[in-house]
């Protein structure tokens, strides 16, 4: 007599949820992936390279995401949101909104005519609005599944009752306007939370002028630049004038460590400015960056190393300031008007583009999320977490990893999704 299935779902298509997908399938659990965006991969898709070894993001993610896809184990539910949970003697029952795709995904070939011949242009969210995209459009470049999906707030036909342009050229007759949003009913022994972060929006931080100085840019902005497969294919531009800036700054901090913003660390932002400072001067080595923090942190393996690299091979200058406000030119080069905290004196420095080391804060929805599956929420409002062992809620047979319970770098959430599909196993099967 076989074994009765087990089964996991998990909550977040990102580098995290995807490993625990993974190892829980290779356990021969079976999972549900449920994902709210048309394509898996999370933030970790938009990076350009991870540190402290300056690999390839992309291509440390792409092999996992086709070994997700191609699971047997494993069923990815994009466009997807979990809605209800009720449990049942012991189990979990979960309904899940699906909305439309418009494309049917069994028959979409990814050709990209339908790209090519749709009329309307819109900001690309995955690019941080640096690119326009298409009102039907591929996610990313290497998305899973590599599916089209069209955006139901811009399409003329669907706003309109006009075009259907897509619909005529389509070879393989995926399009269909005719889906509807559906709700699935799933079963689960156990469930792992895994929904990641979100960027923080400094522009109410008047001093730092964003969105009002065309060249001050947040992190992830600057990542989608440095990326080959980013708005300007890897070439490094200023957004004012399109020209490869010479002198960057990157501030630390902004929003973090803040009492009137967020006043945890975000744990990452003195590491991925100096991986970007790095990356800036192997793109032009007649580039110079300017690190502006208040601590340097970096408890991670080789991470010390890392900044005396900067420093010593890159001639990245770290600078022990606090920033008062940025002003611009004629030119419209940043200003930054800081405070020296090493000898306690006023000074400025003029740059041709700056850098926000923005801080992670919990996930967009994760509030009604953790509403819905009856969790907690710390006070910084991430999911809480047992003080003995953080990777358990307060709610048996639930589990979290990765970003949604606090700031974390890659390796930290990989790790983290390899423990949380070990305490699901060993939860569903009664150790």
């Amino acid at each position: 007599m076989q074994d009765e299935i087990k089964k996991v779902t998990v909550i977040g298509g990102g580098i995290a949820g995807i490993q625990a997908a993974l190892d829980l399938a290779e356990m021969e659990i079976y999972v549900d992936l449920i994902e709210k965006n048309p394509c898996i991969g999370g933030h970790m898709a938009q990076l350009d390279k991870t540190f402290p070894t300056n690999d390839c993001s992309i291509c440390i993610l792409s092999p996992k995401l086709s070994d997700c896809y191609r699971h047997p184990r494993i069923t990815i539910h994009t466009l997807s949101e979990l809605k209800n949970v009720t449990r049942v003697n012991g189990n979990f029952n979960l309904t899940i909104q699906k909305k439309a795709r418009f494309v049917k995904e069994k028959d979409c070939i990814n050709c990209g005519n339908c790209v090519e011949k749709c009329p309307v242009k819109v900001e690309d969210a995955f690019d941080m609005q640096l690119r326009m995209r298409k009102a039907i459009y591929l996610y990313y470049l290497q998305g899973i599944p590599s599916v089209m999906a069209i955006d139901r707030d811009k399409c003329l036909f669907l706003n309109k009752g006009i075009c259907k342009i897509c619909e005529k050229i389509c070879p393989k007759n995926a399009i269909d306007f005719e889906q509807k949003d559906i709700e699935m009913e799933l079963n689960s022994d156990a469930i792992i939370v895994a929904t990641g972060f979100d960027q923080f929006d400094p522009s109410h931080m008047t001093r730092y002028g964003y969105k009002t100085h065309r060249n001050v840019i947040t992190g992830l902005e600057y990542e989608r630049l440095l990326s080959t497969s980013g708005p300007t294919l890897g070439h490094v531009q200023r957004p004012s004038d399109k020209q490869p800036p010479k002198d960057i700054a990157f501030i630390q901090c902004v929003g973090s460590r803040d009492v009137k913003n967020n006043p945890y660390c975000s744990s990452v932002c003195c590491m991925y400015s100096t991986k970007q400072a790095i990356l800036s001067h192997e793109h032009d080595n007649e580039t110079k960056s300017y690190i502006y923090y208040i601590d340097l942190r970096g408890g991670g393996r080789g991470f010390q190393r890392y900044f005396q690299r900067a420093q010593e091979e890159y001639g990245v200058q770290y600078i022990k300031g606090a920033i008062s406000e940025i002003t611009t030119d004629e030119q419209e080069n940043p200003i930054l008007h800081y405070e020296d905290l090493s000898t306690f004196e006023l000074k400025s420095q003029r740059v041709d583009l700056v850098v926000l080391a923005t801080t992670m804060i919990p996930s967009n929805g994760l509030v009604e999320l953790t509403r819905v599956l009856n969790i907690g929420l710390d006070r910084h409002d991430f999911v809480e977490t047992d003080v003995h062992n953080s990777l358990k809620t307060g709610i048996p047979g639930i589990f979290t990893c990765g970003c949604c319970h606090g700031p974390r770098d890659i390796p930290t959430s990989v790790t983290e999704a390899s423990g949380a599909a070990a305490m699901a196993a060993e939860f569903i099967r009664g150790g």
